[in-house]
């Protein structure tokens, strides 16, 4: 379980609902669209042309080869997928866990109120769990609450496998989020050739802007290992370099694939920040 409240949840869920309303408002929906099965009409095949759009029966009466123009589909189908493991625990709670939840719900929420096809995916080491692709409200919010109750201190994900599974496992054309806090380098190359890939960074503002913590017992939230370390400046310089080098790699692969990126930490504004990246 979550180590934050049923109470908590609810307040999230309804703050969630409340921030979908401004996130529609500044158009966050991507421009992607699969193609549309509504019949347009006809025209006579040019060179370029996709042959599988040739309607036959047409050609063989005319003589000449014509296509099946269709109306563009403007129903995107939006899929929300969570890596998740122990490392989402820093300090003393799992904050993190509680900023994807509440981004996911948003999301959600926002492709429910557009009329879009909705697939949420939980990643963690021992489950997958994926609604169907789906419009209905229930199963969003079933995934939400997966979410905020997945418990996932003392496990380990391998981030690349679980990538390489939504791959598999989404067929037709999407939007996926990618929602993690980044902390390991994933490849998303195949995704990101086959759909539309934002990665969503969540990371807690300490990570990014620590304070010196002086002598400090430390416990890998992904194993249970404890260590003592003493947290100077010099230290913290340090790790900040390391992290920053990490991030650099990071965000070069997403430009050379074209992916969409942000880092959103837990004291951020989802919002504000889901309409930044979509500006």
């Amino acid at each position: 379980m979550s180590y934050l409240s049923p109470e908590h949840y609810k307040s999230l869920q309804i703050k969630a609902k409340r921030d979908m309303y401004r996130l529609l408002s500044g158009n966050f929906l991507s421009s992607l669209h699969g193609e549309g099965y509504d019949f347009a009409g006809l025209r006579e095949y040019q060179i370029g042309d996709d042959i599988r759009k040739i309607n036959w029966t047409i050609t063989a009466k005319l003589n000449k080869p014509y296509i099946k123009e269709l109306h563009t589909n403007k129903e995107l189908s939006i899929v929300v997928a969570s890596l998740m493991d122990g490392s989402l625990y820093f300090k003393s709670g799992n904050a993190k866990q509680d900023k994807i939840t509440e981004i996911a719900t948003i999301l959600g929420y926002a492709s429910q109120n557009s009329n879009d096809l909705f697939r949420g995916v939980i990643y963690t080491q021992n489950e997958i769990y994926s609604t169907p692709p789906t419009k209905q409200l229930f199963h969003i919010e079933e995934f939400s609450r997966r979410l905020f109750d997945s418990y996932i201190l003392n496990t380990t994900l391998d981030r690349q496998r679980a990538i390489d599974e939504l791959f598999g496992r989404i067929e037709r054309r999407s939007l996926i989020f990618i929602l993690s806090d980044g902390l390991e380098y994933i490849d998303l190359s195949l995704l990101a050739q086959k759909h539309e890939v934002v990665a969503i960074t969540i990371r807690d503002k300490e990570e990014i802007s620590p304070s010196q913590w002086g002598e400090t017992t430390l416990q890998n939230p992904q194993n249970g290992d404890r260590v003592d370390r003493y947290f100077n400046k010099r230290a913290i310089r340090s790790y900040l370099k390391k992290l920053q080098a990490h991030d650099e790699i990071q965000k070069e692969h997403y430009g050379i694939y074209n992916i969409s990126n942000i880092t959103i930490t837990t004291d951020d504004d989802s919002v504000v920040s889901l309409m930044r990246l979509f500006g």
